[in-house]
């Protein structure tokens, strides 16, 4: 993997579109994160790539796909396609039997040859490093942007997708389900060198212990979870009722 280039400005934040009501403090979140960290010290984008252009692009094909799937598939790509001038070349057509395997692939070889075209258009076929510039590419929306401005390009930024959106909202973190308005929330409780870890360090715990039917007994955050509190007041509430123990 390429040594991601240093830069200092972080990504700006999405404009909440919801006040932040969780209740939790700056010191509060970081302990919770602290402890995220310990529990999954391997946090980090699951995606291979080396240079920023391979991130995007993976990123892009990871959509409603999974990344060991993407994996599979993005080595022949990057031979084939090196850089995005070599990508811009290439017609929709021609891009989808290669990728057909990562779903809806019509839809991705579009974003894909949209994109490549406009980096090399717009960029001299260099990825840019600013969240503005990354968002007017075809198929890159704020989550693609802040997984490359993160892990490739060294600019802080804290992707939410639905493990985030679950994990954050469940631990009480956060009080939305709009994922511009749940970034928002998480970047003004976390220093910007800590978004990029932190969005990694919700996905891993997201996928191995915050599932959609949780392993609470294995959350090391489990005594901060609104979550897990909530279903010990359920559980006392039917004990004193008689409707269980």
């Amino acid at each position: 993997m390429a040594a991601p280039r240093r830069r200092k400005t972080p990504a700006r934040p999405a404009r909440a579109r919801r006040p932040r009501t969780s209740g939790v403090s700056p010191a509060q979140a970081v302990s919770i994160f602290d402890r995220l960290d310990v529990q999954h010290p391997n946090a980090n984008t699951e995606l291979n790539f080396r240079t920023p252009y391979e991130l995007l692009v993976a990123t892009i094909l990871s959509a409603q796909c999974t990344d060991a799937r993407v994996n599979q598939v993005t080595p022949a790509l990057f031979r084939r396609y090196p850089d995005a001038t070599a990508l811009a070349r290439a017609t929709p057509g021609e891009l989808e039997p290669q990728i057909v395997s990562t779903g809806f692939f019509r839809m991705k070889s579009r974003s894909l040859a949209g994109m490549a075209q406009a980096v090399v258009e717009r960029h001299g076929g260099e990825i840019p490093a600013e969240m503005t510039a990354l968002v007017k590419l075809p198929g890159v929306g704020r989550k693609t942007a802040n997984v490359v401005l993160g892990h490739a390009l060294g600019v802080p930024g804290l992707p939410v997708d639905r493990h985030v959106l679950r994990v954050a909202n469940r631990i009480g973190l956060v009080k939305s389900a709009d994922p511009e308005a749940v970034e928002a929330q998480l970047t003004r409780l976390l220093p910007p060198e800590r978004w990029t870890r932190a969005s990694d360090a919700l996905i891993l715990h997201g996928r191995r212990i915050c599932r959609p039917k949780p392993l609470c007994d294995r959350c090391a955050v489990r005594p901060d979870c609104a979550y897990y509190r909530a279903l010990g007041a359920k559980s006392l509430s039917r004990r004193s009722l008689g409707g269980g123990g």
